[in-house]
C-alpha cells in the first residue's frame, strides 16, 4: 500500500508542540535558578552561587537546543506555506479555466448561466428589468476560409476586447461558442436604454480589425429578450433572444427585439 506523502505543515505543527513543551520546561528551570539565587541559603553563599551557575549553564544549553529546533520548525513551516500557496494558485487557475473561454478570456456559458440566475434573483427582489442579447457574427466562416483560422481567432479576440470595453460594471459578456456571444444587461431601465446599448455594440463590433496586413470587418446580428416582458426564466430568455437574432440576420436589421416578432 502506498504511503501518504508527508505534509510539511502537519509535521511542523507536531514539532512545534514538542518545542513548546521544551520551552515550558526551560522556563521552569530558569525559575528554579532564580529562586536559588534569591533564597536565603543555609550553607555558605559561595556554594549556593556555584550551584546556581551550574544550573544556569545547563539551562543555556537547553535554550540553544530549543532555538535550533525552532529554526527547523520555521523552515518546515515556510516549505508548507509555499506548498500550500502553490496548491491555492493551481486551484484558482483551474477554477478560472473552468469558467472562461480559453481563446478570448471572456466568461463562458457556465459562468454566464450563473450570472443570469443571479440576475433573475436580483430582478425579482428589486423589481428590475434586464436584457439578454444573443450576438452572432455574419459570414464569419468566410474569414476563416479566406484568411485562415489564425486570422479568425485574432478577429474573435478583437471583438471580445471591444465588447468588454462596452460592458458596464455589473454586465456580463460571454463567448458562447464559435462566433456566438451573449450579453447580459442588468438594470435595463427602459427599452430605449437597451436599444442604445445594442447600437453601441453594433458600432463597436463593426469597427475594422487589422490582423497583420489583413483588414477585416465583421457585422453582427443581435437578438434581444427582456425580463420580465418577454420571459420569466433564463432558458426562455435565451431561446427568445436566439430566435430574435435569427430574425435580425434574415432581415439584415442589425438587432431585433423578441416582442417585435409577435404577430408575424
Amino acid at each position: 500500500m502506498a504511503r501518504n506523502k508527508p505534509n510539511p505543515l502537519v509535521d511542523a505543527h507536531q514539532q512545534n508542540e514538542q518545542v513548546k513543551a521544551k520551552v515550558e520546561q526551560v522556563a521552569a528551570e530558569l525559575a528554579t535558578v532564580n529562586q536559588a539565587l534569591q533564597a536565603e541559603a543555609t550553607g555558605p553563599a559561595k556554594q549556593v552561587v556555584k550551584a546556581a551557575l551550574h544550573q544556569t549553564e545547563a539551562v543555556e544549553d537547553k535554550v540553544e537546543e530549543v532555538a535550533a529546533e525552532l529554526s527547523v520548525v520555521n523552515a518546515k513551516l515556510a516549505r508548507g506555506i509555499q506548498q500550500s500557496s502553490g496548491v491555492t494558485a493551481l486551484l484558482s487557475k483551474a477554477k478560472h479555466d473552468l469558467l472562461h473561454d480559453p481563446l478570448t478570456g471572456l466568461p463562458n456559458s457556465v459562468l454566464f448561466s450563473d450570472r443570469i440566475t443571479q440576475a433573475l434573483t436580483q430582478a425579482q427582489r428589486h423589481q428590475w428589468r434586464f436584457a439578454v442579447m444573443f450576438l452572432d457574427l455574419d459570414k464569419f466562416k468566410t474569414i476563416n476560409d479566406t484568411h485562415g483560422h489564425h486570422v479568425g481567432d485574432e478577429v474573435l479576440k478583437h471583438i471580445a476586447r471591444h465588447l468588454s470595453l462596452v460592458t458596464r460594471g455589473d454586465d456580463t459578456v460571454c463567448r458562447r461558442s464559435g462566433d456566438e456571444f451573449l450579453f447580459l444587461m442588468l438594470e435595463a431601465k427602459s427599452v430605449e436604454v437597451i436599444e442604445a446599448l445594442a447600437i453601441k455594440l453594433l458600432d463597436s463590433i463593426s469597427a475594422p480589425c487589422l490582423v497583420g496586413s489583413v483588414s477585416v470587418q465583421v457585422k453582427p446580428s443581435i437578438g434581444i429578450a427582456v425580463y420580465p416582458d418577454d420571459a420569466l426564466t433564463p432558458a426562455e430568455l435565451l431561446e427568445k433572444a436566439d430566435a430574435a437574432m435569427y430574425a435580425a440576420k434574415r432581415e439584415g436589421k442589425g438587432y431585433v427585439f423578441w416582442n417585435q416578432l409577435r404577430g408575424r
